[in-house]
């Protein structure tokens, strides 16, 4: 036991022949494993950012369809298209049925949302697809377009 203890004391208190530290190619080495695990991961989580902002406006269309569904409900007619969306937080003025309105309006939080790129939702009434057509215009924008810059609506894809 003693002598055991004698190998570990001699071998903690000898010093070091070798040099301390890393070499370039190490720290080299380290430096590519990191930029390439990094390429990968940028690589695989930007898509799934672009499917949740195309998945932002599936939800945010589906939730303003309901609330001029139940805004046809109360009030016996779709808002006018000059009405728009902002029917659904503010009474207009001048339509019958007014005394049905809702006090908060038909929107949680009587906000209207926007879509991920920052544009107002779009309303048409009466509507090209259907009876009325709420959808975004995209990332760019701008009517039609392909991707991130396609128009995401309360219509049918296959249209």
């Amino acid at each position: 036991m003693k002598a055991l203890v004698t190998a570990l004391k001699k071998r903690l208190t000898e010093r070091q022949t070798g040099e301390d530290g890393f070499s370039l190619t190490e720290i080299m080495v380290a430096v590519f494993i990191m930029g390439l695990l990094a390429t990968v991961v940028v690589v695989n989580v930007l898509p799934m950012r672009d499917r949740a902002m195309q998945q932002k406006v599936v939800d945010d269309v589906q939730k303003l369809e309901g609330a001029l569904y139940d805004y046809s409900l109360a009030m016996r007619t779709f808002p006018s298209q000059s009405q728009g969306l902002s029917a659904l937080i503010e009474a207009p003025s001048g339509v019958n049925n007014a005394d049905n309105y809702p006090e908060g309006g038909f929107l949680l939080r009587n906000q209207l949302p926007k879509d991920p790129w920052g544009n107002e939702y779009e309303y048409r009434n009466p509507g090209e697809h259907g009876r009325i057509d709420v959808f975004s215009y995209g990332a760019d924008g701008r009517p039609g377009g392909e991707g991130l810059d396609a128009d995401i609506g309360n219509w049918a894809e296959e249209e």
